[in-house]
C-alpha cells in the first residue's frame, strides 16, 4: 500500500494506491466472459430440454398414430384389394415391420376324441414405431397397454374387439438397438354365434387373424399403406373344444421378441363349446395384409 500527501488550504489530504486492485478494463473482460459462459450453459440446457420435450410429444403422437394403424388393419384385412394410407410426421422415429415374431396355433377336440389335434398355424409379423432412447426414454422394462386397455385373455372377444394389440414397450438390450417402441401386434378376435332351424341348431366359433407382411418400402414420404392381399378360411365341424396358443419364433437372445416384450396374459386359451347343439363349427379366417412405407399415390 502506498500513500501520497497533499496540502490544500491548510488541510492535509492523503491518497492511497492499492497495487492489488484491477483496472476497470480487466474487470469488464472477466465479467463479460462469465456472462457468456453462463449464457452458453443455459442455451445448451434449453436446447436439450426443447429436444426432450419434442421427442416426448412425438412419442405421444406415435401412440395415437399406431392406434389408428391398428384400426385400419381391421378395415382392410377382410376385403381383398382394399387399401388405406395413413400419414404421420416424426423427427426421430422410424416405422418398421419385424416378420415372424408371433406364431398362433390352433388345436381342436372333436366329437369322439379325447385329445387335441392340430388344426391350423400362422406366423405373423408386428409393426414397430421405434424412437431411439437417446432422444426419449422412460425406463428399461416399461410396458403400457394402449389398445385394448384390458389385457385379460389371449384372444379378444366380441364384434367390437380389435384384431391387434397396441402397446408401448422399452426393453433393452435388443438386437436392433436401444429403442422405446410403440407396437402393433396381431391378435385373434373370437366371435360366437348360433343358427337355429326347425330341425337343428349349429354353434359357430369364429376366429379372425390379420397377417401383416412387408411390401415395398421406398420411404418417399412418412406414410404407411395397408392393403388386403389375400384371405383364407379354415373350417372344421363337430368341435367340442378349441385350444389357441401363441409362441415366439424369435424370442431367444439376442432378438428377445419374447413374452417379456409382448406381455400376453397367458400363452394359451381353451374355448369349450357348450353342449346341446346339433353341430358345432369352427371357422378360422386369416388375412394377409401388406405393409408398405412411403409409397406416393
Amino acid at each position: 500500500m502506498q500513500e501520497e500527501t497533499h496540502v490544500v488550504a491548510g488541510k492535509i489530504f492523503k491518497k492511497r494506491f492499492d497495487k492489488r486492485a484491477m483496472s476497470p478494463a480487466v474487470s469488464t473482460v472477466i465479467l463479460t466472459g462469465s456472462i457468456v459462459t453462463i449464457l452458453g450453459v443455459a442455451l445448451v440446457f434449453a436446447n436439450d430440454f426443447l429436444q426432450s420435450k419434442t421427442a416426448e410429444s412425438e412419442f405421444s403422437s406415435a401412440k395415437q398414430f399406431m392406434r389408428t394403424v391398428g384400426l385400419q388393419i381391421d378395415d382392410v384385412a377382410w376385403m381383398v384389394g382394399r387399401t388405406e394410407t395413413i400419414r404421420y410426421s416424426n423427427k426421430y422415429g422410424e416405422v418398421v415391420v419385424e416378420p415372424s415374431t408371433l406364431n398362433y396355433t390352433v388345436y381342436v377336440k372333436t366329437v369322439g376324441s379325447s385329445t387335441y389335434e392340430f388344426f391350423a398355424s400362422y406366423e405373423v409379423g408386428v409393426i414397430l414405431f421405434n424412437v431411439p432412447t437417446s432422444r426419449y426414454s422412460v425406463t428399461n422394462g416399461y410396458w403400457e397397454p394402449i389398445s385394448p386397455s384390458h389385457n385379460d385373455a389371449l384372444t379378444l372377444k366380441g364384434t367390437s374387439a380389435p384384431v391387434v394389440r397396441v402397446f408401448a414397450v422399452e426393453k433393452m438390450p435388443m438386437y436392433d438397438g436401444s429403442y422405446i417402441r410403440v407396437v402393433v401386434a396381431p391378435a385373434i378376435r373370437t366371435l360366437f354365434s348360433t343358427i337355429n332351424t326347425s330341425s337343428s341348431s349349429t354353434y359357430y366359433v369364429k376366429l379372425y387373424l390379420p397377417v401383416p407382411t412387408l411390401g415395398e418400402a421406398p420411404r418417399l414420404s412418412q406414410s404407411i399403406t395397408l392393403t388386403g392381399k389375400s384371405f383364407k378360411a379354415n373350417t372344421i365341424s363337430s368341435v367340442t373344444s378349441v385350444n389357441v396358443t401363441v409362441s415366439f419364433p424369435r424370442g431367444s437372445s439376442p432378438e428377445n421378441f419374447d413374452n417379456f416384450f409382448f406381455n400376453f396374459p397367458s400363452l394359451s386359451e381353451v374355448i369349450d363349446v357348450p353342449p346341446g347343439y346339433s353341430d358345432t363349427l369352427l371357422e378360422f379366417y386369416a388375412s394377409e395384409v401388406t405393409v408398405e412405407f412411403g409409397i406416393n399415390y
